[in-house]
């Protein structure tokens, strides 16, 4: 590529980017720190209208499992004290003071609807088209809400809500509540509910509890000396590890004590009243879905890098065709891929993969 200065500006605007990353959240933006630092040329699209904006969306009393001291990104430190639990909008405007701070080229309202490969990267967005070298898709794990498709054979006068679109207890009707799914989300929400509310909880996998703060240390504390953060997906352990989620803090115990009726899978629903696994069943008033999300990756028509599902298959976030990457996935490497203060290393790394192919793609004649 021609980078002469006797090139306007103007014309060097319309040439293809070196990089384009998808997601502003903490992994495009992170990823945006890497490439700026090695000299790369890039932008960053999201389709929202702010910095940290799928943080605000969450609800409203959501707290970090990590304590701030690993909430730190590269070049700035997480704005809150020692072994505190930063909220969701703190989250929000840390993310917005980094953009700010190192200058990030973050294009908002822009939402990609294609990405396909014709010799550069076409990027086809509501605002236009973009062309690059490269495409990194950091748009994160949680891009699609996932309801059970039984969700439709209940009343229609039963309130149903994602735990997307929770926001507070008062979002929900009086009455008897179910919480369906028992992870992290679904424990919290059905926590906060249970103050003012009859709440039972759906727990469709036991996953194991881990105390917050066992022996009055902050969980990654420990799990960062004994090494559990940097077990990879390919062993042999981070293979059963990916398999199991796990609820820090608050667990079954914890939701029983609070009076949070804990009942097995669920397993069918008609009218108010919903069934579950060991043959008992009840009805209820609203039903909460904490049932997670789905990835998906349908814009991206490059269909060699998928599997049957439609899912991006990769290599540490490199997939099979040149120059396109994915960031930000849970268990993309290991265990802390897609948490805030541990997405640096992958985004590194694919910095690092990037620029390396390039140089080596321009010795053979053949690169940008």
């Amino acid at each position: 590529m021609d980078r002469s200065p006797r090139m306007t500006r103007s014309e060097r605007d319309n040439e293809p980017l070196d990089v384009l990353v998808i997601g502003g959240g903490q992994a495009g933006l992170v990823m945006g720190f890497h490439l700026a630092q090695r000299g790369q040329r890039f932008k960053i699209v999201d389709a929202g209208a702010n910095v940290g904006q799928t943080w605000r969306l969450r609800w409203d009393s959501l707290k970090l499992f990590t304590a701030a001291q690993y909430d730190n990104l590269p070049g700035m430190k997480f704005p809150a004290l020692h072994d505190s639990y930063p909220g969701k909008d703190d989250v929000a405007d840390f993310l917005q003071a980094y953009a700010t701070k190192f200058e990030l080229p973050v294009a908002l309202n822009t939402k990609v609807t294609s990405l396909r490969h014709n010799g550069l990267y076409e990027i086809e967005t509501d605002k236009g088209q973009i062309q690059a070298h490269n495409v990194v898709v950091a748009t994160g794990p949680f891009q699609v809400p996932f309801i059970p498709p039984m969700a439709k054979d209940m009343d229609a006068d039963v309130f149903q809500i994602h735990s997307i679109d929770y926001r507070r207890r008062d979002n929900i009707p009086s009455g008897k509540v179910l919480v369906v799914g028992a992870a992290n989300t679904g424990c919290q929400i059905a926590l906060e509910l249970s103050a003012t509310h009859e709440v039972e909880i759906s727990v469709g996998q036991r996953l194991p509890t881990i105390p917050q703060r066992p022996l009055g240390r902050d969980i990654w504390w420990w799990a960062t000396r004994i090494g559990l953060t940097r077990i990879t997906f390919g062993s042999r352990l981070g293979k059963k590890l990916s398999t199991r989620d796990q609820v820090i803090g608050g667990g079954e115990r914890e939701l029983k004590r609070e009076g949070v009726v804990v009942r097995p899978r669920l397993i069918g629903v008609e009218g108010r009243s919903a069934s579950f696994a060991d043959g008992t069943s009840s009805e209820y008033d609203a039903v909460l879905w904490a049932t997670g999300f789905r990835t998906d990756h349908s814009w991206i028509d490059i269909h060699q890098i998928k599997d049957e599902q439609g899912h991006v298959q990769h290599e540490r976030g490199v997939t099979e065709a040149p120059g396109l990457y994915v960031l930000g996935l849970t268990w993309q490497h290991t265990r802390t891929s897609a948490l805030l203060g541990w997405v640096t290393n992958d985004a590194e790394y694919l910095a690092e993969h990037i620029v390396s192919t390039t140089m080596t793609g321009s010795e053979a004649g053949v690169g940008a």
